[in-house]
């Protein structure tokens, strides 16, 4: 509803315009008007009275304003005329300023096309000012940008015959446990992955919907939903069927930013991922929860300066732990530091590179071996079970986490229920590159290449806080077998994105990633299903069929790097679209 001062204000435009409106049209010759109720002068009044922008009072005066000016326009008009032809010259010349033209007879094409041109440009002013739609828009709503997409994909898995059928799958064990690894008290195996048994048409869907508002000049706030199975980080995919059963929507983004200028940005709660990365490191589904400052820098029009600092809560340490003690743990928080720095180079109209150098410190993740714990006597925690990590995948070097008493009375009998926790520290050091240059007449071409060093890797140092603990990732003589690198390679032929029918491109890359060069629990899901200790190659092609519809299809076929045998390929084919 318009405020009384908006009323106002739109009363006076409305005013002289429907004023003068009404005088050109009833000044008119009599058989040209049509009918009152057909002219749309007289409608456009009406409409401002329903629409409380001028009162019935107003609108009669406007009316009979109007009128009487029309008719003092007529009288005058006609005068000339009865004096004849010689007077009329006569007054006409002696009243008139250089330059005036006077005509005695308007035919009624051009009367037709005064009123059309006159009650256009009414009409164009008031679409403009917004004071004569039928119910128009707040300019609220302007402020909003809503955006989404979907993918259905059809994903096939297969492994390899010689894969190994002792895979335990650990992350089941700690959503599950713990775990009794006394087999004299629990005859039961633990959890193990499926590594022999293919899955074949697999028919997955995301969909997501989002919604950026401009606040003001310097804020803007976003949110965006998506499906997925459960709160897994690195992944928006949900599994369809379930017995028709509806599927999940999940709070995937919630964030504001406060820009200052064009050059910095920040922003804080759950974001897109706000570094240079790749899949290799950080699952392209991935959002990160935290804080966020970045900012641009051009140092002349072909070079641009660029860099990222995040501080990141992996998680927190719960209030109530030891629920069963009345002294509470203190706080032991994980947190993942990030920055980095980089720079994009216009080297001429055909290419382009862009490098950053980055540094992620995962804090506080390495898993701690508890103070001794004498479950037997009906304790239900042990002091590091905070410890074991929120989500993982497969591939980093795990170790037990509780220091678990025996009973004097019956060591061989004494259950031995167990969480398992990370096993090294994490310190990356993250270097990507990107050139994009064009080939074969204007064909695009980018390159990529990430590489990960884990800084904190060291294996001795593992097995020594592990105490004996180690559940993995051991050779034949019990040492640790693991690495702290990691490397993709990738070449993009065409279009990185399609948005026009007929756009198309070619990837292709290869992965290799040490057990140990990054935390398993953040990067890409597909390659080897998940994780690190894998290698091996992917490619792939996509097809606009329309405006921002494709068909893609990729091929990721991966084996471990150390370890028992677990070959895996991935064969994925999607129909995606995006508005």
């Amino acid at each position: 509803m318009m405020s009384s001062s908006a009323t106002t204000t739109a009363r006076w435009r409305i005013r002289p315009v429907a004023a003068a409106l009404l005088a050109a049209a009833i000044a008119l010759p009599a058989h040209a008007a049509p009918a009152p109720s057909e002219n749309a002068v007289m409608n456009l009044i009406r409409l401002m009275v329903q629409r409380g922008l001028i009162t019935q009072a107003e609108a009669d005066t406007l009316i009979a304003q109007a009128e009487a000016e029309a008719g003092a326009a007529r009288s005058a008009a006609a005068a000339p005329a009865a004096a004849g032809a010689v007077a009329g010259a006569a007054a006409a010349g002696a009243g008139a300023a250089k330059g005036d033209v006077h005509v005695r007879y308007v035919p009624q094409a051009v009367q037709d096309d005064i009123a059309a041109n006159a009650r256009d440009q009414v009409l164009a002013q008031a679409k403009a000012d917004g004071w004569a739609k039928p119910d128009p828009l707040p300019n609220w709503v302007n402020r909003f940008t809503f955006y989404g997409d979907i993918r259905v994909r059809d994903q096939f898995q297969f492994y390899s015959n010689g894969n190994s059928n002792q895979e335990i799958d650990f992350a089941a064990l700690n959503r599950n446990g713990p775990y009794d690894v006394n087999v004299s008290t629990n005859p039961r195996n633990p959890p193990f992955l499926n590594t022999r048994e293919d899955r074949d048409n697999q028919l997955k869907l995301r969909a997501r919907l989002g919604v950026n508002a401009q606040i003001s000049e310097q804020f803007q706030a976003g949110l965006r939903l998506a499906t997925g199975n459960d709160n897994n980080p690195v992944s928006t995919s949900q599994l369809l069927g379930g017995g028709m059963s509806k599927k999940d929507l999940w709070l995937d983004q919630g964030w504001i930013t406060y820009r200052p200028n064009d050059k910095f940005a920040f922003t804080a709660g759950r974001m897109a991922n706000p570094y240079l990365s790749t899949p290799l490191l950080f699952a392209s589904d991935l959002a990160f929860d935290g804080l966020a400052a970045q900012g641009r820098y051009p140092l002349n029009p072909n070079f641009t300066l660029f860099g990222t600092l995040g501080v990141m809560p992996l998680e927190y340490s719960s209030d109530s732990f030891p629920s069963s003690s009345q002294d509470k743990s203190s706080s032991h928080d994980k947190w993942l530091y990030g920055a980095q720095i980089g720079g994009e180079w216009k080297l001429d109209n055909r290419n382009r590179l862009r490098g950053a150098l980055a540094w992620y410190d995962f804090n506080n993740v390495r898993g701690q071996l508890s103070d001794p714990c004498p479950l037997y006597l009906g304790q239900t925690e042990c002091s590091t079970d905070w410890s074991r990590p929120a989500f993982m995948q497969k591939g980093n070097t795990l170790m037990l986490l509780r220091n678990v008493v025996l009973n004097p009375a019956d060591p061989l009998g004494t259950p031995q229920p167990q969480y398992v926790g990370l096993a090294s520290d994490f310190n990356l050091l993250d270097l990507n590159l990107q050139w994009e240059t064009q080939v074969f007449g204007g064909t695009g071409l980018k390159l990529e290449g990430e590489y990960v060093h884990n800084l904190d890797y060291d294996a001795d140092r593992m097995a020594s806080q592990a105490q004996g603990g180690i559940v993995n990732n051991l050779d034949g003589d019990g040492n640790i077998k693991s690495g702290a690198d990691a490397i993709q390679l990738q070449a993009t032929l065409g279009k990185p994105v399609l948005q026009q029918p007929r756009e198309w491109n070619i990837v292709v890359g290869y992965r290799y990633i040490e057990p140990d060069a990054m935390p398993d629990g953040y990067n890409d899901p597909d390659f080897h299903l998940g994780g690190t200790n894998a290698k091996g190659y992917y490619l792939g092609g996509a097809y606009a069929i329309d405006k921002s519809v494709w068909l893609q299809g990729r091929w990721l076929s991966a084996q471990e790097v150390y370890g028992p045998p677990l070959s895996i390929d991935v064969l994925q084919l999607e129909l995606n679209g995006q508005f």
